[in-house]
């Protein structure tokens, strides 16, 4: 092999040294992904059938508790367990910027984003109180936020994973580039692959100002919905600031010709560091068979990212809740779910996932702690 020197060379050489580089990083990042999504299995049908079993036998009439007993189904195919492990929660929240925001496409100026992340590292946001009251620990990461929050990193405060200070906007052309696309759901692979020893169950969260736009248009990219049916008012847009998102995130979607088929494509191209970054998690609790409990609108995206990825993933998704933006019920048809609550939420940072803990806690004291007819000594009936 014939050793080439960086510092002497050619523009050529230089030029060709960094293409190799970013192969070579690229390549990396592909193989984690890769090996991510190939351990990715679809529940066990036989631990399925054990819980099914034993529910149909509650002291109780049939079903009556109904979807709680849905869920302690879907969990034990999950875990693969008859006592399915949900004691330690793990809410992790992505934050990131949006370079469309430049195009008046929200209520909140971008200063907000890093504003609001200091709120949740001081506990004073909506899901510190709910993931108090579930028993959840909040995680933050810095997918991409357009300021310096090494203060907060550098103290272990929240997680650095910052792809770029923001994406670039998506209505003049690629939010990203395809390499920072995969390693923005790299990134969120690894923070849930680190925090996988501690945790039973993850929820995720988001923070980003203008950060519906892109996952509107990442719906409509996929599913081949109008961008009018699932354009929502966000942070409570007026029928003029409405209409001129909708014609943004139409723009948005002429410029870039995402590729449906591709959801790496569609991601780079009008996708979000932190919508990347959840679709990292949701593919990483999948392949520790572990529950993720999704969020609303743009934890939603984020789902709908993982999905084309891997379509099995769909097993370990737990829909939160249904969100007010009108793309979500979409999302959740497409993604072939149901979601837990509808509660009129639409805040985000993964207060909904906190608010479905409770829920999901309790369809696993239904499986494990309800007798059957049997073990209770009641008759059953005829």
């Amino acid at each position: 092999m014939i050793e080439l020197d960086r510092s002497g060379g050619t523009e050529f050489i230089r030029l060709l040294y960094l293409k190799i580089e970013c192969a070579d990083k690229t390549r990396e990042n592909m193989d984690l992904l890769d090996k991510t999504i190939a351990k990715i299995e679809s529940q066990d049908k036989e631990w399925r059938g054990r819980a099914k079993e034993r529910l149909d036998n509650l002291c109780m009439p049939h079903w009556a508790l109904g979807r709680l007993m849905d869920l302690a189904v879907d969990l034990a195919g999950m875990t693969r367990s008859m006592k399915p492990p949900v004691q330690q929660k793990s809410i992790i929240t992505m934050a990131g910027d949006h370079g469309v925001v430049e195009e008046g496409v929200s209520k909140f100026p971008q200063e907000v984003t890093p504003q609001m992340v200091y709120n949740f590292v001081r506990g004073g946001a909506g899901i510190n109180a709910l993931a108090r009251q579930a028993g959840a620990r909040v995680i933050v990461v810095d997918m991409g936020v357009a300021a310096d929050l090494s203060d907060l990193a550098e103290s272990g405060k929240i997680i650095d994973k910052k792809v770029a200070p923001g994406t670039l906007n998506m209505a003049a052309g690629p939010a990203m580039t395809r390499q920072q696309a995969i390693a923005s759901i790299e990134a969120g692979i690894e923070v849930a692959e680190s925090l996988g020893r501690d945790t039973d169950i993850f929820g995720t969260g988001d923070m980003g100002i203008g950060n519906t736009t892109p996952s509107t248009a990442i719906v409509a990219a996929l599913t081949g919905a109008t961008v009018k049916d699932v354009t929502g008012r966000g942070t409570g847009l007026d029928d003029a600031q409405l209409q001129h998102k909708i014609t943004i995130i139409e723009k948005s979607l002429q410029v870039n010709h995402p590729d449906p088929n591709d959801a790496l494509d569609v991601l780079s191209k009008v996708g979000g560091f932190e919508i990347g970054g959840i679709a990292g998690v949701i593919l990483a609790a999948a392949a520790q068979r572990k529950p993720v409990v999704v969020d609303g609108f743009i934890s939603t995206a984020g789902a709908l990212i993982a999905h084309a990825l891997k379509p099995e993933v769909k097993d370990y998704i737990i829909a939160a809740h249904r969100s007010m933006e009108p793309g979500h019920k979409m999302m959740l048809a497409h993604l072939g779910v149901e979601p837990l609550l509808d509660l009129n939420v639409r805040l985000g940072e993964g207060t909904g996932a906190a608010l479905s803990m409770n829920l999901i806690e309790a369809a696993v004291h239904v499986l494990t702690g309800v007798a059957t007819f049997a073990e209770a000594a009641v008759s059953e009936s005829e």
